[in-house]
């Protein structure tokens, strides 16, 4: 699965949500391809614990997303121990509250909306000052539900959704200026994420058995992929890895 001949070195990445799941498997892969890595998570025990695994070349930094003093806050930690941010990954997100609009809680549905869309904002907004001058990738995680609508999902559909315009923004803005932006729709993965969607029993998302979701290393190569210049082509869009196309490209599945 894992590609030897993406090389990363001297380069560092600032992952979002990196305690586990997606997150966890990106900067392990990153750091294997020898990137600096950032991990950055609400939960600083765990990440902790992953940069204690990579040693030296890692940083991890409890952040939320959703405030802005503490994105400028960790970015500012990240380019003063590492002098650069090259990649910014965007994974952090959460699927609660599954439930119909009717039943949602407001709170409850504009703290999705405050981590999936005003996080994913807000270290576009850290990390753009930093890369400019010397260019960079930004990977912004989305969803399928981008562009479709799925009960009991409407804050993360609109979110995700609202993400993807992003995506097209930076691109639209600073393409031309050497930073490339693209989104990656990863389809189904097996993480905690998916045992929610699973116990909501709302959708015919939570219905699917967990054989057929991605492991997130698979996740964590085609994030990895998207860093070189073989997927440029994909810039300013989501990349999705439900294709055959898509799977093929990061190498997930052997050429016939």
């Amino acid at each position: 699965m894992i590609n030897p001949e993406i090389d990363l070195t001297g380069q560092t990445a600032v992952v979002t949500g990196s305690s586990r799941g997606i997150g966890s498997a990106a900067v392990k892969r990153l750091a294997k391809a020898g990137a600096n890595v950032v991990l950055l998570a609400r939960s600083e025990t765990d990440i902790r614990k992953i940069s204690e695994e990579i040693g030296a070349k890692s940083l991890a930094l409890k952040c939320d997303v959703s405030d802005w003093n503490d994105v400028e806050s960790a970015f500012s930690q990240a380019h003063e121990r590492f002098n650069s941010i090259d990649i910014l990954v965007n994974n952090a997100a959460v699927i609660e509250p599954v439930a119909r609009m009717a039943d949602a809680d407001p709170e409850a549905w504009a703290h999705a909306i405050d981590i999936n869309l005003k996080g994913v904002f807000h270290c576009i907004r850290a990390a753009l000052p930093l890369m400019l001058g010397n260019g960079g990738t930004i990977i912004n995680i989305s969803s399928g539900a981008a562009v479709t609508a799925l009960e009991g999902w409407s804050h993360y559909c609109s979110s995700k959704a609202a993400v993807l315009s992003l995506t097209k923004c930076v691109y639209k803005e600073y393409n031309f200026k050497g930073i490339r932006c693209v989104g990656l729709s990863p389809g189904t993965v097996a993480t905690e994420m998916q045992k929610t969607i699973a116990a909501s029993g709302i959708n015919p998302v939570s219905q699917m058995e967990w054989s057929t979701h991605l492991p997130p290393e698979a996740i964590g190569e085609a994030i990895t992929w998207l860093c070189t210049d073989a997927a440029r082509k994909y810039d300013g869009k989501d990349f999705s890895l439900s294709t055959s196309e898509g799977r093929l490209a990061v190498g997930l599945v052997e050429k016939r």
